[in-house]
């Protein structure tokens, strides 16, 4: 399809990474409409022109209009950036789809419990007509991205001039996107790194050390390519932006939920206490889900099944780590 940039962009969800992203577009120099569930904080927006609850003192540019009323998106708008958490992502196209939108940008990592479908998955069996569909991923935390800090992102769509509208609508002074045609292992480096940076969480609640931290981030990204090939995904792929680049950020910096849910984990609490302090945690559904797509592609995952039994409760942190390290030698891949 054609290159439309003329037209306004729709991001839908109002957290702190659609927002972040909302800002990126407007700053890039295209319009875009902020949508979210809570219509009274959005109306809010419009007047302080900032989002107080998730990234207070980020200012709204003047291209982005706060949207209350999905009724209210002018005709043509036709492309939604979606940033929900993944397991929305249904009921958002869904939503999406009712009000005329056919074109879809997902930034949601993670695998749907259920079905073990990944992002474009959802996608392509919830939107089968639809042609354009592309995965915006790589290391990026929302408040770095909203104030301005440089920032590297790979844009993948199997569509070409689709993925060359997105990485214009993103590219400006402070964000550069990298085109990629690997759909598929784009979104598995997302969806795999969450729960490797529980796993890290929980090595340095447990202060496990240095030599632990990177040995685990080697290791975890062996993980990750080996799930990805299986799935279609190019080994290079996991080697850039969404992959290493990705699993580096999440596993080394607090910004990170699903590091700050392992190391409450490391630190003693319960699956239940972490969540409820550190708040969604894209990692928890994702570390099952993960598990069971892996064990029908028949690759081996230690690491991630270790995470999923911690968090299922059916070990404890130190029993994870005891039985990693007590495996089977082998030779390294």
């Amino acid at each position: 399809m054609s290159i439309r940039e003329d037209r306004p962009l729709l991001v839908m969800g109002a957290g702190a990474w659609g927002t972040a992203m909302a800002i990126a577009i407007a700053r890039a120099g295209r319009r875009v409409f902020l949508w979210g569930r809570d219509t009274t904080a959005i109306a809010g927006f419009a007047h302080t022109r900032e989002n107080s609850r998730y990234l207070p003192g980020a200012a709204l540019p003047d291209l982005l209009q706060p949207l209350p009323d999905l009724k209210a998106l002018p005709a043509g708008t036709d492309t939604v950036v979606l940033a929900t958490p993944l397991q929305s992502t249904r009921e958002m196209l869904a939503l999406a789809k009712l009000h005329g939108l056919s074109r879809f940008v997902c930034t949601a990592k993670g695998i749907e419990t259920g079905s073990g479908r990944l992002v474009h998955e959802i996608v392509a069996d919830a939107a089968p007509e639809c042609e354009d569909v592309a995965i915006v991923s790589g290391p990026s935390f929302a408040r770095e991205v909203a104030e301005g800090r440089p920032t590297a992102l790979a844009v993948a769509s199997a569509s070409g001039n689709f993925a060359k509208e997105i990485a214009t609508s993103l590219h400006s002074p402070s964000l550069r996107p990298y085109l990629t045609d690997d759909v598929a292992g784009v979104a598995v480096g997302g969806a795999v790194k969450n729960v490797l940076a529980i796993a890290a969480g929980i090595g340095d609640g447990l202060r496990l050390g240095a030599n632990s931290r990177a040995a685990l981030i080697t290791r975890g990204l062996a993980e990750m390519a080996r799930l990805g090939e299986a799935l279609g995904g190019r080994r290079e792929t996991f080697m850039g932006l969404a992959g290493l680049g990705d699993l580096v950020l999440t596993c080394t910096d607090d910004q990170s939920r699903n590091r700050r849910f392992g190391l409450a984990l490391g630190q003693g609490h319960s699956p239940q206490e972490a969540e409820a302090t550190v708040g969604l945690v894209e990692g928890l559904p994702t570390a099952q889900a993960v598990t069971a797509r892996a064990m029908r592609c028949q690759v081996d995952m230690p690491i991630c099944a270790q995470v999923a039994r911690t968090v299922r409760g059916d070990c404890s942190p130190a029993e994870a780590v005891q039985a990693l390290m007590t495996r089977e030698l082998k030779l390294a891949d």
